[in-house]
């Protein structure tokens, strides 16, 4: 069973900001599941399903960001067969420009607070991770008004391309393997 955790903050006055680009990717994946993403455990909203053979356990953990860690450790003891390496973390990037999509195999946090958290409570970088170009095209002097922000017109009209082949890049990793992934969408 693989994990897939889309980063970002619960509640209707995040729904559409940068920082809850992870959930919006978990939901499309959950609506190509014909399911939503609404049982709680674990402090997360969850479902459960295949995807072309592979089962999957998709969350949006209600921690609020920096916290993630916390979630994501309560469902992978609660799922044993997940291991680290079965983890995928969708979260945001300011590092990238809009719409590029990064998948590295394993890494640090990158400056990433919901990374931070996650690595902290599980004891290793060792898991898989789809990083959502969300960088400006202008100095920013606040980064946290910007993650939080929403999506300017432009990136709203973009946003279903974008979500749709971070999703498309999911289930390849899923499939066919992290290098495929790796090969077709960095």
């Amino acid at each position: 069973m693989w994990l897939i955790v889309g980063l970002g903050n619960p509640g209707p006055k995040y729904e559409l900001t940068r920082h809850n680009y992870g959930f919006l990717v978990v939901d499309e994946l959950a609506r190509r599941l014909g399911k939503p993403v609404r049982t709680p455990e674990c402090q997360s909203l969850t479902c459960q399903g295949k995807l072309e053979g592979v089962p999957l356990l998709l969350a949006k953990p209600q921690t609020f960001m920096n916290v993630s860690g916390v979630a994501v450790a309560a469902l992978t003891a609660r799922h044993p067969i997940v291991t680290p390496g079965q983890v995928l973390v969708i979260s945001d990037d300011l590092a990238l420009p809009f719409g590029r999509l990064r998948i590295r195999r394993e890494g640090s946090a990158g400056g990433h607070n919901g990374l931070k958290s996650i690595i902290e409570k599980l004891g290793t970088q060792s898991f898989p991770r789809l990083r959502l170009g969300i960088a400006p095209d202008h100095p920013l002097a606040d980064t946290r008004d910007y993650v939080l922000g929403t999506f300017t017109r432009s990136e709203q009209a973009a946003l279903p391309t974008t979500i749709s082949r971070a999703a498309d890049a999911a289930v390849v990793l899923f499939t066919r393997g992290i290098e495929e992934a790796m090969g077709a969408f960095n």
